[in-house]
């Protein structure tokens, strides 16, 4: 059983929304949060590979933290860390990004998990509470994701929620390494998540 923090009319950014189930709780990212998050950046930086963004020391994971939390200001995006009920701690991030309030879409990124949590089902989990989220409490009508068309891992995770393939972008972004990416394009509508894919995610969890 799923719940929120509260239910809105519309995508507040200035609110602290709260979505858990039995298993994650994912709360709003925060300056608080930075000392779990630079855990990972020294101990698990392999776990940002295939990234655009590699908060993998100090510096740059407050800058990471820092470019969210402006993110939300400007109303551009929402990002959460993600606590495991299971482990007790934080786990990783994952955020709402390019928020389209008036054309009721958005794309959901940013999102890395620690070694610990991968595989475990934590993922598809969160993806549950912000599909419901974004579908029933604010009735957006679609959801995007974008990942490195190498990065087999995500596409594969990314499908697995009931997400469609798109299209393919052919070089439209700049590695950390400096080589081009092609980015793999899904989305979810909202009639999708009602009629099908909401229980054959919850089938999953």
């Amino acid at each position: 059983m799923s719940k929120t923090s509260e239910i809105p009319v519309n995508f507040d950014f200035t609110k602290d929304y709260v979505l858990e189930n039995d298993r994650v709780r994912l709360i709003p990212l925060s300056e608080k949060h930075l000392a779990d998050l630079l855990y990972y950046a020294l101990h698990e930086a392999d776990i940002w590979f295939f990234s655009s963004d590699k908060p993998t020391d100090n510096e740059n994971m407050i800058k990471y933290v820092k470019a969210a939390l402006t993110m939300r200001k400007e109303k551009q995006g929402y990002a959460f860390v993600v606590w495991d009920k299971q482990q007790q701690r934080i786990v990783g991030s994952t955020r709402y990004y390019r928020v389209d309030v008036r054309n009721k879409v958005s794309a959901i990124g940013y999102t890395w998990y620690s070694k610990s949590a991968q595989g475990t089902g934590v993922n598809k989990n969160c993806k549950y509470l912000l599909f419901e989220f974004l579908f029933e409490k604010l009735r957006f009508e679609r959801v995007e994701f974008e990942a490195d068309n190498e990065n087999h891992r995500s596409k594969s995770a990314i499908l697995s929620l009931g997400c469609k393939q798109e299209g393919i972008l052919r070089k439209n972004k700049i590695r950390t390494d400096g080589t081009r990416r092609d980015s793999a394009i899904f989305g979810l509508l909202r009639e999708e998540w009602l009629v099908t894919a909401k229980e054959q995610l919850q089938a999953k969890l």
